[in-house]
């Protein structure tokens, strides 16, 4: 297969449609547009189910619709209208169903602006909704890489009954850059046993997150948490470049990690001794390896566009023993390589 100039949003259309997505229900929202127009065109094309909603609020709780069907089903928006989406989100955990929604999240909080932001990681990390549970949470820095985990989304999503959260800040879901899509799957026409698609010859499949009994919500919240135990241990995600004889280790995820990449090559270049430590699961945290990675080095520095939000996960993996550092930009501002740059400096000399 041959690369192809995409733009993130629309790789993101076209990977969900690859992937075997049958109903996608969504409502217009900058900057995330492009991908909802890519579904409008090519669904339809195809025979498959597409509907702009009236509000992101009946889009989600049309997605819960579907996915009780049995058949793969997404939303995408921009971060007012995720958090618009947080109640039909909790409804669809506790069901037990698999979806998928996208957020190319933009500058907050409020209406803000349609500029690049990373301020939607205690909404998508802590819960995305009310209760006792959490979504699994992808982060791309690439096009190449929301198009490969947009179809881990859906693989993950099915595999665990769960929500997964695709989390693209706006600079992501914008640019285009040289890609390569997936082939396209066959849709099965064979729906999971706990679907609800009629009861001829068979007991009714009730999905439900109505439990008026404790006992009866404590039960169905023991078998959550035992779900997202196993997704815990099993599918924390990450990448690294320059470990092996670093003093400080640079983290970052999305257009924040791309940057810091460049930002460590500079500094290398310079002869310091800095590496990087990008996650791509933001939930489950890929904590096991940066603990690891923390008993190697003399501290770490979080680059971020936000007020400092993975940098509390950070430092609960490190769990004291290095000092952690961080450098953001809030407000849909990009921080750039110099600015990086500088804060691996201050960083460094303050552990001399």
């Amino acid at each position: 297969m041959t690369k192809e100039l995409l733009k993130g949003n629309e790789a993101i259309a076209e990977a969900a449609i690859r992937a075997g997505v049958v109903a996608y229900f969504g409502y217009p929202i900058t900057p995330q547009t492009e991908l909802l127009e890519r579904m409008a065109a090519r669904m339809v094309e195809l025979g498959r189910v597409f509907l702009q909603a009236e509000s992101e609020l009946a889009a989600i709780n049309m997605v819960y619709g579907a996915a009780c069907a049995g058949v793969r089903a997404m939303t995408s928006s921009s971060s007012p209208g995720i958090s618009l989406m947080q109640e039909g989100l909790s409804y669809i955990a506790c069901s037990e169903v698999p979806c998928v929604a996208v957020n190319v999240m933009r500058g907050g909080p409020g209406l803000g602006n349609i500029q690049p932001s990373q301020g939607d990681y205690f909404q998508a990390t802590r819960s995305a909704g009310h209760g006792d549970y959490r979504p699994i949470v992808l982060a791309p820095a690439s096009v190449q890489e929301a198009i490969d985990l947009t179809v881990l989304a859906f693989d993950l999503a099915d595999q665990y009954r769960h929500i997964v959260l695709l989390v693209a800040d706006g600079q992501v879901g914008q640019m285009m850059e040289p890609a390569e899509l997936p082939p396209m799957r066959e849709i099965s026409r064979e729906h999971p046993a706990w679907a609800a698609t009629g009861a001829k010859g068979r007991k009714k499949n009730i999905i439900t997150s109505l439990s008026l009994s404790a006992e009866g919500l404590e039960a169905i919240n023991l078998r959550l948490q035992k779900c997202i135990a196993e997704i815990k241990a099993k599918e924390q995600r990450s990448v690294e470049f320059f470990t092996e004889d670093m003093k400080l280790l640079v983290t970052g995820y999305g257009t924040a990690g791309r940057i810091a990449y460049t930002a460590v090559e500079m500094a290398r270049g310079k002869g310091l001794k800095v590496g990087l430590f990008r996650p791509q699961t933001l939930w489950p945290f890929p904590e096991d390896r940066l603990a690891e990675l923390a008993g190697k080095i003399q501290r770490c520095l979080v680059v971020e566009m936000n007020a400092g939000q993975m940098v509390e996960d950070v430092r609960l993996a490190v769990n004291g023993k290095i000092p952690v550092h961080f450098e953001g930009r809030m407000g849909g501002n990009v921080p750039e390589e110099s600015d990086v740059l500088a804060a691996i400096r201050r960083a460094l000399e303050k552990g001399k």
